[in-house]
């Protein structure tokens, strides 16, 4: 039920940043419409703790922030690696372990990769993710695993 009460809100609050009109009329056409989705997902059984995964919130606010000083830090690190060919690009295919419980967790890891500038992952097989790095150092950052910590520390289930 939670799940349902919070994808109301989100699809409101979208509706309301979208449509930019606020009107009663209006504001009660969304309002319907963003409630006949709520009850047309409910009955399809698709609003669940894996399509919606609110329980991730609280955590998910301090993982947030970390991933984006991460990213920010890969950027400048791939942009260097253009503009001076002097630092070596040695692309490596690698193979790390997910020790994340549940599949919201393990491909909340794999997009987190992929979102780094530099490292793509290419599979998500079981709790194998197979990355493609751009350099050696990527490969090597993944291998030590702050990032796998940070994600099953956001799932919360260790």
């Amino acid at each position: 039920m939670a799940q349902a009460i919070s994808l109301g809100a989100v699809l409101f609050g979208l509706w309301l940043l979208l449509s930019g009109h606020y009107t009663p009329l209006l504001l009660g056409f969304g309002a319907a419409s963003c409630a006949l989705v709520v009850l047309i997902s409910a009955r399809m059984d698709v609003v669940d703790r894996e399509g919606h995964p609110i329980h991730l919130g609280p955590r998910a606010l301090t993982y947030w922030p970390w991933l984006f000083v991460e990213i920010v830090k890969a950027n400048i690190d791939v942009a260097k690696r253009i503009v001076d060919p002097k630092l070596p690009i040695s692309p490596t295919m690698l193979r790390v372990k997910a020790s994340q419980k549940t599949e919201v967790g393990r491909v909340i890891y794999a997009n987190s990769i992929t979102l780094t500038p530099g490292t793509v992952s290419v599979e998500l097989e079981g709790d194998m993710i197979e990355v493609h790095a751009l350099t050696v150092e990527g490969a090597e950052a993944l291998r030590e695993g702050e990032m796998d910590r940070r994600v099953t520390a956001m799932e919360g289930l260790a």
